[in-house]
């Protein structure tokens, strides 16, 4: 076998098994949703046994598993939505009238990712309270917004200097104000990374559990909550906290399944000329 043909080969059955090793995890957790109790906790790892829908019965019986889903659709799109409302706007304006300050400023607002969100909790609290917007889908669209509008920002930045600048000043040449610009010729030539960007935002949102946990209890709650409330005083009840998760990340994985082309899309965007 050539040498090229063997490295290619190589670099397949590699691509495989990192593959399967970041699946797996998701793969043991369905096999687990539908074992009993006693097969879930067993020492020895059993891959062959009796399946059993009783788990999700369960679950179903316990909380209301449709109501969680459409607060996760609401939040998760709702904030991906205002985000984006803000972060197109911004984006363009870093990306084709720059000043100074912009690369600090891009800098600055990706910092703000690197702090513990425990460590705002406590005004981010006093401040929803205050607004009565805790256990609201208001309340966590914006913080799910706010989470999210540095990497969105950055992104979008990064596709819109993608976009050849003859293209805008052809378009100022014949009287386009800055705002036709933006809405007639940028964001239609970046749709595909805009369509990205917002798909990875929805992820993000759908996944995040910390300020789910802290800012709702019953009305807005998502299907994270939905999730950690099957970890009780009496213990973990594997078998059930398998079929809770497998159902809460289902509809997202089915999305990103639906949407992969677009999203490797939109990320590719400009990589090639």
């Amino acid at each position: 076998m050539p040498t090229s043909q063997r490295h290619k080969l190589m670099m397949s059955l590699l691509g495989w098994v990192v593959a399967f090793l970041v699946f797996f995890p998701i793969l043991w957790m369905f096999l687990t949703s539908f074992k009993t109790e006693l097969d879930a906790v067993s020492g020895t790892p059993n891959i062959f046994f009796e399946p059993t829908l009783e788990n999700y019965a369960a679950v179903q019986e316990r909380a209301d598993y449709f109501r969680f889903a459409m607060n996760s659709i609401i939040i998760s799109f709702g904030s991906t939505i205002l985000a984006l409302v803000f972060a197109i706007p911004a984006a363009y304006a870093m990306a084709f009238f720059p000043s100074k300050r912009t690369r600090g400023t891009l800098l600055w607002m990706l910092s703000t990712k690197m702090l513990p969100p425990v460590g705002v909790l406590v005004p981010v609290y006093l401040i929803f309270r205050d607004l009565q917007l805790l256990d609201s889908h208001l309340g966590l669209v914006i913080v799910f917004a706010l989470m999210n509008l540095p990497i969105i920002v950055w992104m979008l930045f990064t596709f819109f200097k993608e976009v050849p600048k003859d293209i805008l000043e052809a378009g100022r040449m014949d009287g386009a104000s800055p705002r036709q610009e933006l809405r007639f010729i940028l964001i239609p030539l970046s749709v595909p990374g805009i369509a990205s960007t917002g798909l990875l935002s929805v992820i993000l949102a759908w996944n995040e559990a910390f300020w789910s946990l802290n800012l709702t209890t019953v009305a807005a709650a998502p299907l994270t909550a939905f999730i950690a409330s099957f970890s009780s005083p009496e213990g973990l009840f594997w078998a059930k906290l398998s079929a809770a998760s497998t159902m809460a990340i289902a509809p997202i994985l089915i999305f990103g399944w639906l949407s992969q082309k677009q999203l490797v899309r939109g990320l590719t965007f400009g990589a090639v000329k």
